[in-house]
């Protein structure tokens, strides 16, 4: 261990032109467990995306993609990102067989990993000890919204909140600062509080024609 952090000091002092006052884990492909070492490993990769972003100079916006197949006989969505795959099935009384959450909740579990991961991000950049962190985040949904009767209550999920549990000796003001840094910093919380344009168009198998 003391070989890697003297590793990640000569790499602060290179991305930062100056000795970094506390000390610095280098990223290591199999760090201790527990946030406040990890936190260290966090902020030795920031260190070194950053620089590597700066020397390379990226202007260009970058392409994410997903994709998602009905499997057939079940329905069951297989959703392809990259080299990852996520299933995401119906409830049993839904002519499904629940191998995997719904859409809605996916979203939910979207918002609550991108969160977790700019708290861990941003206390690592800020150096805000964590011994632990969760998010939880819920939303309200109606089964019958858009039926007759329930016209106007939404069909997607609204109401959303979210609750951080984190365990820190850091005080108030700096975990405040933490949480006001990660919100305006966290791509799915900003993605969802802001409009956004979605645009979309089917086209037939074997047929360069489009509806």
């Amino acid at each position: 261990m003391a070989a890697t952090t003297t590793a990640a000091r000569k790499n602060a002092v290179a991305a930062n032109g100056t000795k970094e006052a506390e000390p610095l884990l280098a990223t290591a492909p199999d760090p201790q467990p527990g946030l406040r070492e990890y936190l260290e490993v966090k902020r030795a990769a920031l260190l070194a995306k950053r620089e590597a972003q700066e020397a390379a100079q990226f202007t260009e916006t970058q392409k994410l993609r997903a994709r998602t197949k009905a499997e057939e006989r079940s329905g069951v969505r297989r959703i392809r990102i990259r080299h990852h795959q996520i299933l995401s099935d119906s409830p049993l009384d839904f002519a499904g067989y629940d191998l995997g959450p719904a859409s809605p909740e996916i979203q939910l579990g979207v918002l609550s990993s991108c969160l977790t991961h700019v708290f861990l991000i941003q206390a690592a950049d800020l150096r805000i000890p964590l011994d632990s962190l969760e998010v939880e985040v819920q939303a309200d949904q109606h089964p019958r919204a858009g039926q007759p009767g329930f016209e106007d209550v939404p069909i997607y999920p609204h109401n959303i909140s979210y609750t951080v549990h984190i365990t820190s000796p850091a005080g108030k003001d700096r975990i405040r600062e933490l949480h006001e840094t990660v919100e305006r910093k966290c791509p799915i919380y900003n993605l969802l509080i802001n409009p956004q344009s979605v645009t979309g168009r089917v086209v037939l198998t074997g047929s360069p024609e489009e509806i």
